[in-house]
């Protein structure tokens, strides 16, 4: 029997496959071409708040996201596929990769919407989502993002703190492979309007000075 809420290790995860999962390439709701890379001034970010259906959605509304996907990240099994990841034996956890350029959005304030809109206290559960793959999670791709990522944390946990709330959890960690998760996953919320959203929060938010 696997705890769900404790870690694998590379040696005790799932081996994977070579081959990705084939993924339909075309964004849902703008169009956009989910493999693409970032263009000249465009970022890419990792971000994971729990299932990633409902976070998805918050970051494509967000003016000035290019693009978003939902995958797999921070764990152990290449091109895992849904059922290994939520059997808790890959590692990974859900995450949302958020293209945006930083003129209009910068990264801190994208990071402020992530943290207001989950609770980033739990651990390895997220609500009554519970494993390592509901974990909070940041994954950078430059030196940039990780600093801004971490005094982002820091000015929450202060806030936190001072609600007498708990110890962030989130993970910060430079970005390792990302894995597409299946067609049906991606840009959930707008093929099923009524699904499953799971995104909560603390009540906690960012004072004006600070935004």
């Amino acid at each position: 029997m696997v705890d769900k809420q404790v870690m694998v290790t590379a040696e005790t995860a799932l081996p994977g496959r070579a081959t990705p999962l084939s993924v339909d390439d075309t964004h849902f709701v703008n169009q956009t071409r989910l493999s693409a890379p970032p263009a000249a001034g465009q970022e890419e970010i990792l971000i994971g708040m729990g299932c990633f259906w409902g976070a998805e959605r918050l970051f494509w509304q967000l003016d000035g996201v290019v693009s978003t996907s939902v995958g797999y990240a921070g764990g152990f099994t290449p091109n895992p596929t849904y059922e290994e990841v939520c059997t808790g034996r890959t590692g990974h956890t859900e995450v949302v990769r958020v293209i945006y350029n930083p003129q209009t959005l910068p990264l801190k304030a994208l990071l402020h919407a992530f943290w207001e809109r989950h609770d980033p206290t739990q651990g390895m559960r997220q609500g009554n989502d519970l494993g390592t793959q509901y974990r909070s999670a940041i994954y950078t791709y430059s030196d940039e993002q990780h600093a801004i990522a971490t005094q982002s944390q820091a000015d929450y946990q202060a806030l936190l703190e001072a609600h007498q709330r708990d110890h962030i959890t989130t993970e910060i960690l430079p970005a390792g492979p990302y894995y597409f998760a299946e067609t049906y996953h991606q840009q959930y919320l707008a093929k099923n309007p009524q699904g499953y959203c799971g995104l909560g929060g603390t009540g906690v938010c960012f004072p004006p000075s600070l935004v």
